[in-house]
């Protein structure tokens, strides 16, 4: 199957120029097309821009255990309607994902139900070391040191420091220090304001626990990367690592701030919690330095019903795959950032930290996972029109300028102007062992 994408502007590493695009078989054949070459299929691209698909390393789609809020297939449609191309998922699954057995489930549950490209990581335990070195299809260890409970929880030091010291996959961690979160919660007992949650899971929580990381990964020299960083305290630990430690950011802790509690309570809770304006700016400005190197979701799906309970039995954890990619469209059109950057933050660099061969860019000889985006379309959000199972977001009403239209996965057209191809699967994402850049 040959297929020719027409007068897209293609969003290079170092420009941004019409051109035209063929793929055939799965895989890029040439960036430069002359506009008569033959295809089986012509896709009038002119007007829109193409970009590399997003590689979303952070999701929970709930499957296996919590499939009445997300699962495989649910999920990996709001990838393709928000351009993600490929997802890595997390591990706390009911059963977790804490053995190579139960990883390998997932691998074949998503192979018949995903439509985009999927990995899975394999959780630590405090005693699944064996386990963690007998892993090969997945892109590396996530470790909870906080915000988890019953096997997944790491949280004593000497259980952190085997698994870096004798493990040799990359490791990924969600960094909030339990024994600080347990005496927060402690001291404010009794209240019911969901505000409370972001003195509960504190700055200091966050911090101590991402120090700790850090200082594991370079005494074992263990490549390590930090999910969701949310304070600008943690930014200067991370810059200091060097190349062995990167780091992520999420969109609701660039965008949401303690003071949107009044206006949108539990719909904005999150664990690492959201912070203040400073730490929004913060975490901008690291990104565009080059200080975190990715943007990914944390896309965690509940119940609406579930989120509206009183706080605290109001899960953590938002929906945002399908709205991830255009809310950074439109900081683009605001002039926050160019394309270029949002394709590094979103696409080649995730390819590079998670060593994803062949992804990340639209170069020949690379994989045709691709995204088609109206930057001039302009969408509200509305929970009504959410695809994920849960059926809401945290940008309800919100306007945004810069929309995915088209989505294609290894060649297969998924998404285009508002149909799906239900009927097509991505394929088990492949790791590159070698070294990290």
């Amino acid at each position: 199957m040959r297929t020719l994408f027409r007068d897209p502007t293609c969003v290079f590493p170092g420009e941004t120029v019409r051109s035209n695009v063929l793929v055939e078989d799965g895989r890029i054949v040439s960036v430069d097309a002359a506009r008569s070459t033959r295809a089986d299929e012509v896709i009038d691209a002119s007007g829109l821009h193409m970009l590399p698909g997003v590689i979303d390393d952070q999701v929970h789609f709930r499957e296996p255990g919590f499939t009445d809020r997300e699962d495989l297939h649910s999920g990996s449609v709001a990838c393709a309607r928000g351009g993600v191309t490929s997802f890595l998922e997390m591990p706390n699954t009911n059963p977790p994902a804490t053995t190579v057995a139960r990883l390998h489930e997932k691998l074949e549950l998503a192979a018949s139900k995903s439509v985009v490209n999927y990995g899975f990581y394999i959780g630590a335990t405090p005693d699944n070391i064996e386990e963690l070195n007998r892993a090969e299809r997945t892109p590396g260890i996530k470790i909870f040191i906080g915000s988890s409970t019953g096997e997944l929880l790491v949280d004593e030091q000497a259980a952190l420091a085997a698994i870096f010291a004798e493990t040799a996959l990359p490791i990924c961690a969600h960094c909030e220090d339990e024994a600080t979160v347990r005496v927060n919660a402690e001291r404010f007992a009794g209240e019911r304001e969901v505000a409370v949650h972001s003195r509960i899971r504190s700055r200091e929580a966050a911090v101590i626990a991402t120090r700790r990381a850090i200082e594991l990964a370079v005494r074992h020299e263990h490549r390590f990367h930090v999910l969701h960083v949310s304070t600008a305290d943690e930014i200067p630990l991370i810059r200091e690592a060097g190349e062995l430690v990167t780091a992520e950011v999420c969109p609701h802790h660039l965008l949401f701030h303690v003071d949107d509690y009044a206006r949108l309570g539990a719909r904005v809770q999150v664990n690492p919690s959201i912070k203040t304006r400073d730490d929004n700016e913060a975490l901008w400005e690291a990104l565009l330095d080059g200080d975190i190197d990715l943007v990914a979701t944390d896309h965690a799906p509940h119940k609406l019903s579930e989120k509206n309970r009183s706080y605290p039995g109001s899960p953590s954890g938002v929906p945002a795959v399908e709205n991830s990619l255009m809310l950074l469209l439109d900081l683009v059109n605001a002039g926050h950032c160019s394309l270029q950057d949002v394709a590094r933050w979103m696409c080649e660099n995730p390819a590079r930290v998670w060593n994803i061969p062949r992804k990340g860019r639209i170069e020949a000889g690379f994989d045709a996972d691709l995204v088609l985006v109206d930057m001039n379309a302009e969408h509200t959000i509305l929970d009504a029109n959410q695809v994920t199972k849960c059926g809401w977001s945290p940008w309800h009403g919100r306007r945004v300028t810069g929309v995915p239209v088209g989505t294609w996965v290894r060649g297969r057209r998924v998404y285009w102007h508002g149909e799906f191809d239900t009927e097509q699967r991505g394929g088990e994402i492949e790791f590159d062992r070698g070294e990290t850049g």
